[in-house]
């Protein structure tokens, strides 16, 4: 009647949560590649700082994503 300490035979399954700044930087990345094209549809030569501002914002978020993921495969 109480706990047997046998683990459950049913597969736990992974979660696929984003984490919350990967998924930050990701907005930020979409939304710099939009400012980036209007920027560069008016003529504006700005349109460059925005596609660096989407590189790095890429960056970061592949880089929260990569520290989530092994966060939780050490975690267990």
């Amino acid at each position: 009647m109480g706990d047997t300490g046998r683990r459950s035979s049913v597969p736990r399954q992974e979660s696929t949560e984003m984490p919350r700044l990967a998924l930050y930087a990701l907005i930020l990345c979409v939304l710099a590649v939009a400012a980036a094209v209007v920027s560069f549809t008016r003529g504006s030569w700005l349109g460059i700082v925005w596609v660096l501002l989407a590189g790095l914002s890429s960056n970061m978020c592949w880089y929260y994503v990569k520290r989530g993921k092994q966060e939780k495969s050490v975690t267990g």
